[in-house]
């Protein structure tokens, strides 16, 4: 087991502070959404869920297997996962906000047999090698300071023949650092692979890449059909949250939308380790 690479608390409290109105905005789903195309009259919540299908799929898996969610957010995903699947689903966050409201949604569907959520770092899991089937990684590695180290972790507890499935943001254009660099302090992203780099730190840890894609143009690149639905809600959310709060919430955030279209990438990567 590896020691710790991370600072915990810096990326625990990063989504303390910012999970709880952005689950009220895409209902328990902190990762990308996926738009069509302007026309898409998707809701954030159900096109942010068309992400979870998408990433989620990649993974085969069969119902009673147990896949750990490594960076699992409050908790949507591992309820699908469970609910629909039939697996079984351990998750792990850095964030006790998250912690609180994943195992809340797990009750409400009474899912608690099926479904564990832990304050847990995945640089340095408590779990013995070989424990699970699969591994999810949506949209977490993205705060990993030694990608490869996490990844190394994630085959530690990965059975031989196990699968394992990341989806994260990607550099597509270099050509404006500035922009690029507000965006990676917003999220508090290390580094910014491309797609080619992500192939690469996943063969690298040995893994066998079986299946990736690039969907950023419905991902990042629909990011105004995003604000669009956020400024919709601003009324509802500020009743909830309080005026200051929502203003927080969106000044946090505005790094986010920084850089052009095309600069940001979305990819998904599906591999397996050799049996």
């Amino acid at each position: 087991m590896t020691e710790p690479i991370t600072d915990a608390g810096v990326i625990g409290r990063h989504y303390d502070e910012r999970t709880p109105i952005a689950d009220e905005l895409r209902d328990g789903q902190l990762h990308m959404w996926y738009f069509y195309d302007d026309a898409d009259e998707a809701t954030l919540p159900a096109a942010v869920h068309r992400m979870t299908r998408k990433v989620t799929d990649t993974l085969g898996l069969r119902p009673g297997e147990h896949v750990l969610d490594a960076g699992c957010g409050p908790g949507n995903t591992a309820v699908y996962l469970a609910a629909e699947l039939g697996a079984r689903v351990t998750g792990v966050t850095l964030s006790d906000v998250e912690v609180a409201a994943a195992r809340r949604r797990a009750a409400e569907r009474g899912l608690t047999e099926r479904v564990r959520i832990d304050y847990g770092d995945y640089t340095a899991l408590s779990f013995p090698d070989g424990t699970f089937d699969a591994v999810l990684a949506l949209e977490s590695l993205q705060n990993a300071t030694d990608v490869a180290a996490v990844l190394a972790e994630l085959c530690r507890v990965l059975r031989p023949g196990g699968r394992l499935t990341l989806s994260d943001f990607s550099l597509e254009s270099d050509a404006d650092p500035d922009r690029i660099t507000t965006f990676m302090d917003t999220l508090k992203l290390p580094t910014l692979p491309t797609l080619s780099g992500w192939l690469d730190h996943v063969r690298d840890a040995g893994f066998v890449v079986e299946e990736y894609t690039q969907c950023g143009p419905r991902s990042f690149g629909m990011k105004g059909k995003y604000l669009r639905a956020a400024m919709a809600q601003r009324e509802r959310l500020a009743a909830k949250f309080g005026d200051d709060a929502v203003a927080e919430f969106s000044s946090r955030h505005r790094g986010f939308f920084a850089p052009r279209k095309d600069q940001i990438g979305y990819v998904i990567v599906a591999a397996r380790k050799p049996a």
